[in-house]
């Protein structure tokens, strides 16, 4: 039988203030949290969530994994999480059809064009 994806690991410097920060991004709610652990998820019983959880280092490379978001409107959507503290960030990512942000610990994320 397959494993189920219960969830990613985040590793941060705060994990309540970061996983505050996506659980406002992606509309997610906190369903468990106690001292330096956090997790995140749509609803308590949708699978997978994000948990946050504290880094001994600080983060110095582009992340090799990273959340693909696809809004319905990118523009919109870019311009509020830049509202909430993301920030642009250069990958080398060139002339594409998504922007490549970072959160407010520097983790890189995109923001795909809608489907049409």
């Amino acid at each position: 039988m397959p494993s189920t994806w219960e969830q990613i690991v985040v590793d941060s410097d705060d994990p309540a203030r970061l996983a505050r920060w996506w659980a406002e991004a992606l509309g997610y709610q906190i369903v468990h949290e106690e001292p330096g652990e956090v997790e995140i998820r749509r609803t308590p019983e949708q699978l997978p969530g994000l948990l946050f959880t504290p880094a001994p280092d600080a983060k110095t490379t582009k992340n090799r994994l990273h959340l693909d978001l696809r809004p319905d409107d990118q523009e919109a959507e870019v311009e509020r999480l830049v509202d909430m503290g993301a920030r642009p960030v250069d990958i080398g990512q060139h002339d594409v059809g998504w922007v490549v942000l970072a959160d407010p610990e520097g983790n890189e994320f995109c923001v795909l064009g809608s489907r049409q």
